[in-house]
């Protein structure tokens, strides 16, 4: 909890800060999850998955089917278990509403992901006592953090650089 007392740079993350949140979250809301394989939250979920978080997906268009095993929600407030974090594949303008579910549910934490940023959600969160990461993926700050530099989501052997055999 001191790390969200103390005045967080967004634009230049301590490892410690987010390695710490990594460690105290277990269930991840995934905001913006696709069932589309070539997206980058289908990549991240699956990771993340593999890593030993439950992420539950959340996105209005796909609710009540599954993506990776897990049933699809239309919103954060709807998931029927504790969300420890909210992770934001959604655009910047799009993160208010989310922010003020991830409050609602109790999160611990508002992640989002690269190319996201929204100061005032931001602040609004971290003033409820949420830890906040902006414009980073929490897969690849796993990988880095975890000095892995892990292929998971990208080695499918679906897309590679060697030329295909014309038949």
């Amino acid at each position: 909890m001191s790390a969200v007392l103390e005045k967080i740079d967004h634009d230049n993350y301590d490892d410690d800060y987010i390695r710490g949140v990594l460690r105290k979250v277990n269930v991840i809301a995934m905001a913006g999850a696709s069932a589309n394989w070539n997206r980058p939250s289908y990549f991240a979920m699956k990771y993340l998955q593999q890593k030993g978080y439950r992420v539950i997906p959340v996105n209005p268009k796909e609710a009540g089917k599954e993506i990776l095993g897990e049933k699809v929600y239309a919103s954060v407030n709807e998931i029927p278990v504790k969300v420890d974090m909210v992770d934001c594949f959604r655009n910047s303008d799009a993160i208010p509403p989310l922010a003020d579910e991830a409050i609602k549910v109790g999160a611990k934490v508002l992640w989002m992901q690269l190319g996201v940023r929204n100061d005032a959600a931001a602040q609004k969160a971290e003033a409820a006592g949420l830890n906040v990461v902006m414009n980073r993926c929490p897969k690849i700050e796993y990988g880095r953090l975890s000095q892995e530099i892990g292929w998971m989501g990208v080695n499918t052997r679906v897309i590679n650089s060697k030329r295909q055999r014309r038949i």
